[in-house]
Order: C-alpha cells, then structure tokens, then sequence
C-alpha cells in the first residue's frame, strides 16, 4: 500500500513510526515532514493546506490512501476536495468532511451539536460583537473562574481561564471587539468552569462502526505543578488510572454512542479521528471540547501501546468494514516527555543543534519541531522533540523517559519535571 501522511510535527512521526511497522506497507510519503519522519519514509517539501500541491503529489506517487494529521487542513475541507475531484475521488482520505471537522473548527457547533444529542457538557452561551453587552450579562449571572473560548482554530491558545470579573469583560472584549484571536474569536463561547481531572480519549470511526482507542493525560501548562502559560502540550501518559472501567462505561455509552450517532442523524460521513477531550467530575465524564484528529502529544503514548496494524484500521475505515478488524493493546503503560525551545511558548530561537539523539536506545524521540541539516537535525519549532518510553506502569515508563533525557540536549533546552507525578500514589 502505497501512503501520503500530510503533517510534519510529534502526532506524524508517531503515525509514520507505526505504520513503518506495517506488513501492508509498500511506500509511505510524508508531506512535509520534518527530521524524525525521514527515517521511515520520504520528506515531500509541500503545504498540506496546498490541496493543488498534494494532488499532485498524490497523483505522481501513486497513492492509494492519505492520512491527514493536524486540523487545519480538514476544517479547510480537503476530504471534500477529494471528493469532488474527477481525479481523486476514489481515493480515501482519512479525516472527516468539512462539515464533521466543525466538531473542532466551531467551538459554537461543537456546543450545539451535544446540546442536540444530549451529550454532558458544561453550561454555556455563544456571542458575537453585535451582542457583546449580552455576553457581559451573562458573565456576571456566573461565578468564577470564567472560562472564554474563541470559537475558531487558534493554536491550542484561544481559550482563556480568568478568575477575576473584571479581567473576563475586559478578554471577551478583546476577543470580540479587538480581534485578540484573530478571526477565531469573531464568536466567543462563554462556558461554566467544571472542576475535575481531564482525561483524552480517542476512536477511530468508518462512519457506521468504531474502535476505541487507548486514553492518555495530557499536561498542558509549561510550568511544574499545572502553573504558567498553556502550550500545545508538555507530556503525556497512557493508560490513566482514574479512567477505570466504571467511568469508561459512562464515556462509551453517554458519550462516544451519542456522538456517533448524532454524526449519522445530521447526515455528517464522518471518517477518521475523534478526539474527545473529558473532565471527570466526581465520577461523571463531561465534554471540554472535540478534536478531529488525533491529539498531541497524546499519540507519542497512544500509538505505541497499539498493538494492531494501524494500516489494517486504516484501510477498514476507507473500504467501511472497521467492525470486521481486529484491535488489540499492548498491557504495559507509555509515558512522553516534551523538550521544547527555551522561551516557548513565547518567542523562541531556532536552528539549534540537538545532540545526543542517537545515543538513545531504551526509549523512542519523536521528533515535533525538527529539520534536518545534513545527518544531523536542528530545532525548528517551539516543540522540539517527544521522549516515549515503556514501563511495567507509568512510574517506570516516567523514570525512563526522564534517565533518556539526560543523554539529549540542545541550546535552551527545556522541559517540565513533573510529568505524571500526580497519577503516581
């Protein structure tokens, strides 16, 4: 099977790292990739939101089947072009329409679409910057901490968590009045604050059938102990021990079956990813928000526990026969551990140096932000690299992620110390 992965950062290498593993695997191109990805196939210098681009890529290289990473290319409706293109539409492209990847690109959709479907989620109101006096209404009915959500992409940073009245009216002006978050903040969603412990889970879907994937913890802030400013993600863990099977219950029947079926009712030919982003909330699992792909740093420990053939899951969501695949788990846990540009995830140096890469043997770097300069690889972002390692439980995947590290290092390099200390007893 010959494949385009469009994406260049952390999420893709994992994906490129285990579909590598394939027996199924004839060819794999990634577009555009970045320096870990080359080692299990070939770099493809293009735009993956240049659909022109990848039709052309896809064309000369044959490809049967493209798998989308990041976001932006399916909210800008890739998949749709596909479709509706005389040349590709019979190739499948993993990654839901237009429409479906407003479950992430519309914070406003997402909200209305579990409203209709009965789905938990928290309280919330959308508003604009015609009604803007009525958004300010509504945060003085609420208590604090508030919680402001632009309604578009913006990066991972458009939601805000204020604790003080004042400074809440003065974001929500920002964000609609000022443009803080550019045209992702021309709606706000206003949403009650739940306080709980937050939790990642994934399903792969054909539109008909799912499989559920392994759950992971992501943290967020850049500083130790959830403190400072949020990134696109400092770590992650796999499997979280307050995910227990009790509560899994009530996530696969409250919210993974509505869900899906919603997406059918509505008419949505939903195929790919479903990222549900959950808080526990005293034993009850609520929806902070969707993702129409997978998650990272979450897939640097989901996709290493994965024992199946990712390109057999893949191939039966494109041919709708998911539910005849068979999906198994390796029973040991994966923690990563992210090393970032110093000053991120404010303003941040590139093109240094990172050492030490190839000494490591008792773990797996996948490379985020990297390019290559020869044999070597230089940072190229403010995420640099994901270190994943095994262990018999988090504890000792943790410790081994942590001892890798040591052996890495590039101009201010940095990282948190304290990822997933708090699921340690």
């Amino acid at each position: 099977m010959r494949i385009l992965l469009l994406g260049s950062g952390g999420r893709e290498h994992a994906l490129a790292w285990k579909m590598a593993q394939s027996s199924i695997l004839d060819e794999l191109f990634i577009a555009p990739g970045n320096s870990g990805t080359r080692k299990h196939g070939k770099n493809i210098p293009i735009d993956p939101n240049d659909f022109e681009a990848v039709k052309t890529a896809v064309i000369d290289n044959n490809i049967e089947i493209v798998i989308v990473g990041p976001e932006q290319p399916l909210v800008n409706g890739i998949a749709d072009f596909f479709m509706n293109d005389e040349v590709l539409y019979k190739i499948p492209v993993i990654g839901p329409d237009a429409k479906g990847a407003q479950l992430e690109g519309s914070k406003d959709f997402a909200k209305s679409f579990m409203k209709r479907h009965n789905i938990p989620t928290a309280k919330y109101g959308t508003f604009t910057k015609e009604t803007v006096d009525k958004g300010i209404d509504f945060l003085r009915g609420m208590n604090s901490p508030y919680v402001l959500k632009a309604d578009g992409l913006a990066a991972g940073k458009g939601v805000l968590i204020l604790d003080n009245l004042k400074e809440a009216e003065k974001e929500l002006k920002n964000m609609l009045m000022d443009s803080k978050f550019g045209t992702a903040s021309e709606k706000v969603v206003i949403e009650q604050f739940l306080d709980g412990r937050e939790v990642s889970v994934f399903i792969i879907t054909d539109g008909e059938s799912f499989k559920l994937l392994p759950e992971a913890k992501d943290y967020k802030r850049i500083g130790e102990q959830d403190t400072g400013l949020n990134t696109g993600g400092m770590g992650a863990v796999s499997p979280v021990p307050f995910a227990d099977a009790g509560f899994m219950d009530k996530v696969h029947n409250q919210i993974i079956v509505p869900t899906t079926k919603g997406l059918k009712s509505e008419g949505i030919k939903y195929k790919g990813f479903i990222f549900f982003g959950l808080i526990n909330v005293k034993g009850d699992p609520y929806v902070i928000e969707y993702n129409c792909r997978l998650g990272d740093p979450e897939t640097e420990v989901v996709l290493p526990r994965l024992k199946s053939d990712i390109l057999d899951l893949f191939e039966g969501i494109a041919t709708n026969t998911l539910s005849e695949r068979d999906i198994q788990f390796y029973d040991k846990s994966a923690a990563t551990v992210m090393l970032v540009s110093g000053g991120y995830p404010n303003k941040y140096e590139k093109g240094k140096q990172i050492f030490g890469l190839n000494t490591v043997v008792d773990s797996i770097c996948f490379h985020a932000g990297t390019k290559s300069d020869g044999p070597s690889s230089v940072t190229a972002g403010g995420r640099v690299v994901a270190i994943t390692s095994y262990g018999k439980n988090i504890e000792f995947a943790i410790k081994k992620s942590y001892e890798t590290i040591d052996k890495i290092s590039f101009e201010g390099m940095n990282y948190r110390k304290d990822i997933g200390f708090d699921l340690i007893k």
